[in-house]
């Protein structure tokens, strides 16, 4: 029996690597003689940079960087030869030759993680040390691939903006250096370029940037603004995104492009002022790291993450997996933290009932190793 383990993260709790790992402990433990391929998924967030630095064989620079809330933070970047990726993925960048391929993961400078859920405020968030990271990559590479799961932020990539060289103007001329949503009322003139390197954005969000499904609606709540909050800061973004349009001398109409409210707008604000064209995450991903062959290799599918529900089911890793293995007729089991969709012989929540939130999550390692020898 081959067994294909390609779990994602138990946000909060547990790495994708370290899920694959219990479960592939799980499995040996009741079943020695089986095959086991472990693969590490990532959705663009945490986890994004190592999963695919290390698959590239590539190597890693540490950057001391500005957190979501202007914290020093430790955020790591990747460099890959472009030679050593494989065909497709040359194939969907456009890239070929020897050079280097900067990976950045927004979620290590910027992400939600960061913060305990008493900071979390994107009023006050900014992604300055993604713009950090981005720039650092930059040095040496002939292109650049930003994973932008995770995030803290709702600020139109704006913070990352300032670190790369854009400058923000108040009334007196006075420059605001750190263009957080709550100084944005202050701001009244844009000035500046942004120069990097080809910049790829893997995404699997299709949200547009403003409105009922826009990147406030839809995310801000989850990165701790009051939903009657919701309206002024939308209202806010549409400001300032008509300001860096006109800044730019760009269309607004690209905020009505797919995925434009990825990770609260960074998408918009770097495709407005370098031109980083979007990929779908989860075909980079699976070209990357080989799925294709090693799903049609398997014998039975494992996957999961902290919440499998209906957006799983809507393009995210996990959900994409489970939905190709199906159509190729193998087995497939989902073990997840919690269900947003009915449990049944394939679906597994690895948390009992009875046990709260905060007793469940030190234990996500323990819980799903039973969970797994449960079933099998």
């Amino acid at each position: 029996m081959r067994v294909l383990i390609a779990f994602d993260k138990f946000k909060d709790a547990l790495g994708a690597r370290a899920a694959c790992e219990t479960a592939a402990a799980a499995l040996r433990a009741k079943h020695p003689g089986w095959e086991l391929d472990l693969c590490p998924l990532t959705d663009g967030g945490d986890g994004f940079c190592e999963t695919l630095t290390a698959d590239a064989g590539g190597d890693y620079r540490e950057h001391r960087v500005a957190g979501p809330r202007g914290e020093s933070v430790a955020a790591r970047t990747g460099r890959v030869n472009v030679s050593q990726l494989r065909p497709a993925v040359r194939a969907r960048l456009g890239l070929e030759g020897e050079g280097r391929l900067g990976v950045v993961e927004l979620a290590s400078a910027s992400g939600l993680a960061l913060l305990p859920p008493a900071l979390r405020d994107p009023w006050h968030t900014a992604t300055g040390g993604t713009g950090e990271s981005l720039r650092a990559a930059a040095a040496g590479a002939e292109a650049i691939l930003l994973g932008v799961g995770g995030s803290a932020t709702n600020d139109l990539g704006l913070g990352a903006l300032a670190a790369l060289g854009l400058k923000f103007f108040d009334a007196n001329g006075a420059a605001i250096a750190v263009p957080t949503p709550a100084t944005w009322d202050r701001i009244v003139r844009i000035g500046g370029r942004v120069e990097l390197p080809p910049l790829f954005i893997a995404c699997d969000v299709n949200n547009p940037l403003l409105g009922p499904r826009g990147a406030t609606a839809t995310f801000g709540p989850q990165k701790g603004l009051p939903s009657d909050d919701l309206a002024r800061l939308d209202a806010a973004m549409a400001r300032m995104a008509t300001m860096l349009c006109e800044a730019c001398g760009k269309p607004l109409a690209l905020a009505d492009s797919p995925g434009a409210g990825a990770a609260g707008g960074i998408a918009f604000g770097l495709t407005v002022t370098c031109g980083a064209k979007l990929v779908p995450g989860f075909d980079l991903v699976s070209d990357w790291l080989d799925l294709p062959a090693r799903l049609a290799a398997a014998d039975l599918v494992l996957t999961g993450e902290g919440r499998f529900d209906a957006t799983s089911l809507a393009g995210k890793g996990p959900g994409s997996l489970v939905r190709e293995a199906r159509r190729l007729g193998k087995p497939a089991f989902v073990f997840a933290g919690s269900l947003g969709v009915p449990a049944d012989a394939s679906f597994h929540a690895v948390t009992p009932p009875e046990l709260a939130l905060a007793e469940a999550m030190p234990r996500t390692a323990e819980l799903l190793g039973a969970a797994l020898r449960r079933v099998f």
